[in-house]
């Protein structure tokens, strides 16, 4: 039989890169003890007036069709908080509502990029990026996001890398998996760049609400010199712990947001009202566990740092928003991929393989922070052992 070539883009680019946290789930069924700091779920349930609300209002009947855009009320409360954030006003035709931040990306891009034409986009990145691009037909061209600029990305590594096919630039702040945030320097020499290309700037904002203390978020919403060109994207999973309900939004130019709704009818025509209807009430008011998860992210990477950094020359990134933790393992000579698969095997510690999030993480790992602070520190403990027992053996 006969595939579309999209078939052919996507293969080996959705679940091989979580084949490890597919084993140790395995493991973990089959009664094994794991420490998994794999995938990067809120550490507490959905809060229970949320799932209230998409009760009552399934009660009330809100189970039939929507519409493309979103139900008039989420949307009028995104519009609301886009405008209080940002400063300038957001406007209703400015919004557009879809089942998560995924699907989102998925529609934007579709709507930026096709075959032929080129998607700058930071490596290190987040793992369903490379395919998000590759189902446009467009070629994701990786600028490298360098430790040394704590993975912030610089404009003049973009810059070299610009072409006559550039057509989007797709910045994702806070950082997956890096936990990187972008300054407002940072966003105006981007957008300068974007301006000067004609380049779409498309951001990824879901973990803004989990930026760590006094460190400033900023968006390139934020600049109005760069409103006719910048589409941003977010959702209510990490900063409201409501990553089942599947609900995300983006937020641009309204043009574009017309030109976008005949391709969310296309796909979806529309999502669930009664997740419209909890949507609304998250968004309206700040959420109850983000602030939360915060402190307990940031001590839990302080706990990592202060059991791994310079042990058996192990390095730890410290992030500054998220819920990740990256730790360099190159001095043990192992590639992020075998010690991950070692480290699981032996010390039933299941993390993330660098080599998950593109080149620019090769002999890293990727360290979830959803574990309780006792887990964390038994899980860094055994990833110490097992880097000593790696550089014993080499000796």
């Amino acid at each position: 039989m006969r595939y579309a070539s999209v078939t052919d883009r996507l293969a080996g680019l959705a679940g091989a890169k979580w084949a490890l946290h597919a084993r140790a789930r395995a493991l973990k069924a089959a009664g094994e003890d794991i420490i998994e700091l794999t995938i990067g779920e809120p550490d507490v349930p959905t809060p229970t007036r949320f799932i209230e609300a998409a009760h009552r209002s399934m009660l009330a009947g809100r189970t039939g069709y929507s519409n493309g855009r979103g139900e008039p009320g989420v949307v009028a409360a995104l519009a609301a908080r886009y405008s209080a954030r940002r400063g300038r006003e957001i406007t209703r035709d400015q919004v557009m509502c879809l089942p998560g931040t995924q699907t989102v990306l998925y529609a934007v891009l579709r709507a930026m990029a096709e075959t032929g034409d080129e998607v700058l986009i930071g490596d290190p990145m987040y793992a369903t990026y490379e395919g998000l691009i590759a189902q446009t037909g467009a070629t994701a061209v990786p600028v490298p996001l360098r430790p040394e600029h704590g993975f912030r990305m610089q404009a003049s590594d973009v810059a070299a890398r610009i072409t006559p096919r550039s057509r989007v630039l797709f910045l994702n702040t806070p950082h997956n998996p890096t936990g990187a945030v972008l300054r407002t320097e940072d966003l105006r020499a981007l957008g300068a760049l974007a301006r000067t290309h004609d380049l779409w700037i498309l951001s990824d904002e879901v973990y803004e609400d989990m930026v760590f203390p006094d460190v400033p978020f900023a968006s390139p919403l934020d600049l109005p010199d760069l409103a006719e060109r910048t589409v941003v994207a977010s959702s209510i999973s990490k900063s409201h712990a409501a990553p089942g309900f599947r609900s995300g939004w983006c937020v641009g130019p309204a043009e574009f947001c017309a030109r976008l709704l005949p391709l969310s009818e296309t796909m979806l025509f529309g999502s669930q009202p009664f997740i419209a209807d909890l949507t609304k009430l998250a968004v309206s008011e700040p959420s109850p566990v983000a602030a939360g998860m915060v402190e307990r992210f940031s001590r839990r990477a302080a706990i990592i740092a202060q059991t791994l950094d310079g042990v058996g020359g192990l390095r730890v990134h410290r992030p500054e928003a998220g819920m990740f933790a990256l730790v360099d393992v190159r001095a043990t000579g192992l590639s992020g991929e075998a010690f991950a698969a070692g480290l699981l095997e032996r010390h039933r510690v299941a993390v993330m393989p660098g080599e998950s999030f593109g080149a620019g993480l090769q002999g890293w790992l990727r360290l979830s922070l959803t574990q309780p602070d006792d887990r964390t520190a038994e899980a860094a403990n055994r990833i110490a052992a097992h880097a000593a027992s790696i550089l014993g053996n080499a000796a």
